[in-house]
Order: structure tokens, then sequence, then C-alpha cells
């Protein structure tokens, strides 16, 4: 398996897990990462990455991997890693109001057609996309996305 199939499987045997107790925060990744009861999307993500076994750089904490979105995205961004073209085991950075500010974030699992994908994500569920407290895999819009590939 490559690295980027690794990362889709951790991910995906994430699926179904729940921060407890409930509208907490409080989960393994926010406790691994040293934030224990904050909001943990990002968390999840650098989690799922350290569990296949690849180093994200260290965004604004000393643990490598990124826990604020909007940090994440400026990170990205400066170092030239964004895509156009993701691919499954890629990061997906959400700006739900496409006003600039990046809200959410998950892993892309694969495109469903030119304007829709799969994502494994944490801290979502059906009726709050950024703080819903569970992982899950979501239905997006490319429109609503940027994607960051991780050399």
């Amino acid at each position: 398996m490559t690295a980027k199939e690794t990362i889709v499987w951790v991910a995906e045997k994430e699926r179904g897990y729940s921060e407890n107790p409930p509208n907490s925060n409080r989960t393994k990744y926010g406790v691994w990462f040293g934030l224990p009861s904050q909001p943990w999307c990002g968390m999840f993500v650098s989690w799922c990455y350290s569990k296949a076994g690849v180093t994200l750089p260290k965004i604004g904490f000393a643990k490598p991997g990124f826990a604020g979105c909007q940090t994440a995205a400026a990170y990205f961004a400066k170092a030239g890693m964004l895509t156009v073209t993701p691919e499954p085991g890629d990061i997906v950075l959400y700006d739900w109001n496409q006003d600039g500010r990046f809200d959410h974030t998950g892993i892309y699992q694969r495109k469903i057609d030119a304007a829709t994908f799969y994502a494994i994500e944490g801290n979502t569920a059906v009726g709050n996309d950024s703080n819903g407290g569970q992982v899950m895999q979501r239905r997006r819009k490319v429109t609503n996305a940027i994607f960051v590939r991780i050399p």
C-alpha cells in the first residue's frame, strides 16, 4: 500500500468515532495533539497522517500537523502545496461561505464527478459541517474546497 492509500485507510477505519462526552470536543486526536478539548478536525487529519507514517510540517505547534484551518491554509499556500487535481489522501480545506476563511478540513477520499467528491472528516455531522463531533464520510462540492498535496 502506498503512503496515500495508507492515509485513506487509516481515516476510513476511524469512521463512526465520536467525541466523548458529546459536545465536548474531547477526543483521542486532541489528547494525542495536546489540545484535548478543542475543535479537532485538523487534529484528526494530523493524527491520520501520523498513523500512516507521513510527517506533516509543524504548523503553529510543537507537534507535527495542525489544529487551526486558517493557519494551515496560509501555511500550505505560502509553501506552494496547493493543487487543483486532488488525489486520495490529499488534505482538503473548506471555506463554506467563500469568504476567504477556512472553516473545516478533511482527507480527500475520491472523486464522484467534476463537481463533487468524498472526504473523510473529523468533527462533522449531518447538520453541523464543522463541529459535529463525529468522524464521517461526507459528500462535498469542489467549489467550497482547496486541496493540499504533501510531498
